[in-house]
């Protein structure tokens, strides 16, 4: 598991998502698994509270990926050693009226994190060039200007969808938002075999909806307009990474140690100082509160 390289998974030129893995040949077991990801939890919780500290830098990590594909526990699994104050999710669903009255990044600008912060979007603001694209009816809710019905949609309109999105991330990233992207790559198989474990397991039929179903049956649309968008929004400032889906626990080893990675990178984060005049007095401090 250590010798995993990040650097295979990250987008660095025009792929082919047909090329990649959705699960690694690796002989590992679920034991191994956890432990790998025990090490870096504990690693990334006290570079956490340094940066926090710092307060000069902040994470922004985006998780793409289709119905079942391990976000939601991945979050609960990797940030679970972080200091609740450092952390912030937000999943985004369906925009609701008040969002829907402003341009389709506002609600995503005011969910961006605080300096010393990380936040983690379980599907992003590229729900706007996926699912918008294989559904074009729901952009007709947006109201936009000259755009009264689906036919009016170019294909001109997604590029400059795409290229708005590559804008905002290259306007945080230079003040200081640091964007790791993480696309999770599953097979139309193995979402099967999760689907079903939700029906078949009373304790999951709440998680299953019909309209997983209905997204299914355009799952080859889905990967043709992932595919153009990773190629197209994958930038030094803001990487896509295609993490291999159908094994969860490799999964999450491999976003983890890519943050560990990424942070360690921040070499000027150091915790403050205590002012020198209290730190010359600790001592009369701490005869005070004993007698208090």
């Amino acid at each position: 598991m250590e010798n995993i390289n990040i650097e295979d998974f990250k987008v660095k030129s025009t792929i082919k998502l047909a090329d990649f893995a959705t699960k690694l040949d690796i002989d590992t077991d679920k034991d191994q698994e956890e432990l790998a990801l025990d090490k870096i939890q504990k690693k990334l919780s006290k570079k956490q509270d340094a940066m926090y500290a710092h307060n000069r830098h902040a994470f922004l990590i985006c998780l793409q990926g289709m119905d079942t594909s391990g976000k939601d526990s991945l979050i609960r699994e990797v940030f679970k050693e972080f200091n609740p104050r450092g952390v912030v999710v937000h999943s985004f669903k369906t925009p609701n009226s008040t969002e829907l009255e402003h341009d389709y990044l506002w609600r995503h600008y005011l969910a961006l994190p605080e300096k010393g912060k990380f936040a983690v979007f379980n599907r992003t603001h590229y729900e706007n060039v996926l699912v918008t694209r294989v559904h074009p009816e729901y952009i007709l809710f947006e109201n936009l200007p000259g755009i009264e019905k689906v036919e009016d949609i170019t294909p001109q309109f997604w590029e400059n969808r795409m290229e708005q999105m590559v804008n905002f991330e290259k306007h945080i990233s230079q003040n200081g938002t640091k964007i790791l992207k993480f696309y999770f790559h599953m097979s139309k198989d193995e979402q099967r075999e999760r689907l079903l474990k939700r029906l078949e397991n009373p304790e999951d039929n709440w998680k299953f909806s019909t309209g997983d179903l209905k997204e299914r049956e355009r799952w080859d649309d889905y990967m043709k307009y992932y595919e153009e968008a990773i190629n197209k929004t994958s930038t030094d400032f803001a990487p896509w990474y295609i993490i291999p889906a159908d094994d969860k626990g490799v999964a999450r080893y491999i976003v983890a140690k890519t943050i560990w990675e990424e942070m360690e990178k921040l070499t000027d984060i150091t915790e403050p100082e205590l002012d020198p005049k209290v730190k010359a007095n600790i001592e009369e401090y701490r005869k005070q509160l004993k007698k208090m």
